[in-house]
């Protein structure tokens, strides 16, 4: 495999030149990244629900969700390229506290999502493979795939391949919401805000808007600019454009597959099982509507959704970490310039979280979820995002931030809307959890 540095040409010529750069399609490349590892095959299963329970009336709500994401990313971004630090470094200076939560949560999270990534990149080639191996031998397979690739290639080469992947899952989405006919006139209607007749309606309408394309990846994409190459000011056009990139195309997979929901399960009062399998059982009906030759490019589709997710998380994860690991080390400040030239990817910290996301996580693809790290887990990741919009909010409007990079009014009033739903989402996490059978 390439071994490249991760640096463009344009970043080589001019990565201490501030000067504005003019916003440009042939930039885009981190959010084509953020968008392929937001959106897992989790949230095309919830958007499919959304649209199977309430048929289009909930479109309006998955594209709030994009535009929240939107603001949480841009904000990441604007962080990195105004003040030249990461995020973690950003985060090291509000106080103590960001480092013992990010160092608890980016242990549980790493050793559960692992098995939970690699399980669902297996489902498809299970069915598109059948009586080839178990479902256990696929996921190993899927985490060594994506560790190699990983480890042995820089930000340039994991780009272009998630670039390609992208494309496979926007091919196979698309055709869906074509091939299902959709009811265009319910369809706009569904872009008027109103609630479904249902119980427990606002809390599913937050659900869906919360769910759409993104977790910890949101604050990975401030590093994906650095690895992209873009340090400084005269970035921000192109990084910008960029991001909206990024949540138009995570709209179009979301919009797309709440089409195939409305029409094809909805219409038919079907119901499908939430999580992955859910995914497996709507390739069935495909197979019984459209032909085998339909269900087996969905499954495509669907490896490509999940596989974005697994080498996203394996490569965007591991630069966090890597970075966490240097600041708590060296106590000085970080540069995006470190992470632009490809020194993190090279780090034995960087490679050492790889191999936590891979291997320690083989033991849950055996034995099952231990079910209290499943709860804690589940508390953890539903305090994340609330995290993250409240520190963002927090170091974009104060001193560490140039004054011209600062939060405006439509910044905070966006990343609040964010962090209060992101917190009601949490409470609501933390109330269903068993915790009488925890202890």
């Amino acid at each position: 495999m390439a071994d490249t540095t991760g640096n463009t040409a344009a970043s080589q010529a001019g990565e201490s030149d501030s000067r504005p750069r003019k916003s440009s399609w042939r930039y885009i490349g981190p959010g084509i990244v953020v968008a392929a590892t937001g959106v897992g095959a989790g949230d095309l299963v919830a958007t499919l629900i959304a649209g199977s329970n309430f048929g289009y009336t909930l479109l309006w709500a998955a594209i709030i969700g994009c535009l929240v994401k939107i603001s949480l990313a841009e904000a990441a971004g604007r962080w990195h390229l105004s003040t030249g630090r990461t995020l973690f470094d950003g985060w090291a200076s509000l106080g103590r506290w960001t480092t013992y939560f990010f160092a608890v949560y980016v242990v549980i999270w790493g050793f559960v999502y692992g098995a939970a990534a690699m399980s669902s990149s297996a489902l498809p080639l299970q069915a598109l493979f059948p009586n080839v191996m178990d479902l256990e031998w696929w996921a190993i397979a899927c985490g060594l795939v994506g560790l190699v690739f990983v480890w042995f290639n820089k930000y340039a080469v994991f780009e272009k391949v998630m670039t390609v992947l992208v494309g496979v899952m926007f091919v196979v989405t698309v055709y869906l919401a074509i091939r299902v006919t959709p009811n265009l006139g319910d369809a706009f209607a569904g872009l008027l805000p109103v609630l479904p007749d249902e119980k427990d309606s606002i809390l599913n309408t937050l659900g869906l808007i919360g769910g759409v394309g993104g977790t910890i990846t949101l604050a990975a994409y401030g590093y994906w600019v650095n690895a992209k190459g873009w340090t400084n000011t005269g970035w921000m056009k192109v990084m910008r454009l960029d991001n909206r990139v990024a949540y138009a195309t995570t709209g179009v997979f979301v919009v797309a597959m709440l089409f195939v929901g409305a029409e094809l399960l909805h219409s038919a009062n079907v119901a499908i099982a939430s999580g992955d399998k859910g995914l497996i059982q709507l390739g069935d009906i495909l197979a019984d509507e459209y032909g085998s030759a339909t269900a087996k490019f969905f499954l495509i589709g669907f490896f490509a959704t999940s596989f974005t997710s697994l080498i996203g998380v394996w490569h965007g994860v591991s630069l966090m970490f890597a970075d966490f690991v240097t600041r708590y080390r060296t106590r000085g400040e970080l540069k995006g310039e470190e992470v632009a030239s490809g020194e993190r990817e090279r780090s034995w910290p960087f490679r050492a979280y790889l191999l936590w996301l891979t291997f320690p996580p083989i033991v849950l693809l055996f034995q099952g979820e231990p079910f209290r790290l499943i709860i804690i887990y589940g508390v953890l990741g539903a305090a994340f995002l609330p995290f993250l919009a409240g520190t963002l909010i927090w170091l974009l409007n104060s001193a560490r931030t140039p004054r011209e990079w600062r939060n405006g009014p439509l910044s905070n009033v966006m990343l609040a809307v964010a962090g209060l739903l992101f917190l009601v989402l949490c409470v609501k996490q933390v109330w269903d959890q068993p915790w009488s059978e925890f202890f």
